[in-house]
């Protein structure tokens, strides 16, 4: 879990530094204060920042490394890796409609599988399936991001997917993300390896309303609370997840 932390924080501060670095964090801004932009550390500072979390995130997963072995070797370089590719190099990740596909890659089967990996040794199926639910609902708070930046970016030639499909395509693909998160605890159900209690997540759909009625009605800062929103909706489908598959498990022994 610090390891993760880490290579969260790291990567916030890359985005933070190369965006502005890109000028892309301009006045013009929606999103909530970046400490570059907002003047109060210069750029050299958030990147000894970004170098020193990277670096102790490295130090912690050199323990998962000797639990673990060289496959969570590849996955902590690749994420640092990723992670600054995200938003700098020659090839930014985020401005050429990719942010999407290596944000469920990452916090999807490769956070949740290298966790059951480093662990058991093995990927057992349910790790597999219950590693898509997650990364689809984290990669719906980047839609919810980037269609709050739809016309900044744009404005400033970064080629977000939300840029690419407009503002009623955005709003589609947030609703697929959501709805084929739920989708996925149905079909291990009926698939009849698991029993009813991994349709627990269910219960997070009372949080699912408010956030698409917000992408339909709502533009600007008022898609911070909605960013949170979805956060939210991750979080509790997530511990509603694990309560079900852990109660589904124990019934099976």
């Amino acid at each position: 879990m610090l390891a993760a932390l880490l290579l969260q924080i790291g990567s916030n501060l890359a985005n933070d530094v190369f965006d502005f670095t890109k000028g892309m964090d301009t006045k013009e801004r929606t999103g909530p204060m970046r400490v570059t932009q907002a003047g109060l550390l210069p750029p050299r500072q958030v990147l000894a920042g970004m170098w020193t979390v990277f670096t102790m995130a490295f130090i912690v997963g050199t323990y998962l490394i000797w639990m673990g072995g060289w496959p969570i070797l590849v996955i902590g370089v690749l994420s640092i890796i990723t992670a600054i590719a995200y938003t700098g190099g020659p090839y930014p990740l985020g401005y050429h409609g990719l942010g999407e596909v290596f944000v469920f890659i990452f916090f999807g089967p490769v956070a949740v599988c290298g966790t059951y990996y480093v662990q058991a040794g093995y990927i057992g199926a349910s790790a597999w399936w219950a590693s898509i639910p997650m990364g689809f609902l984290v990669t719906a708070i980047l839609v919810v991001n980037n269609f709050r930046d739809l016309d900044t970016d744009k404005k400033g030639g970064k080629r977000t997917l939300a840029v690419r499909l407009g503002p009623a395509g955005t709003r589609r693909e947030y609703f697929l993300l959501l709805t084929a998160s739920l989708t996925v605890p149905l079909i291990m159900w009926l698939s009849g390896e698991h029993s009813a209690w991994v349709l627990l997540p269910w219960i997070s759909l009372f949080l699912i309303r408010p956030l698409i009625r917000d992408m339909q009605t709502k533009k600007g800062v008022p898609l911070n609370n909605t960013l949170a929103g979805t956060a939210r909706l991750s979080l509790v489908f997530g511990i509603l997840f694990s309560i079900g598959y852990l109660v589904d498990k124990i019934n099976l022994i």
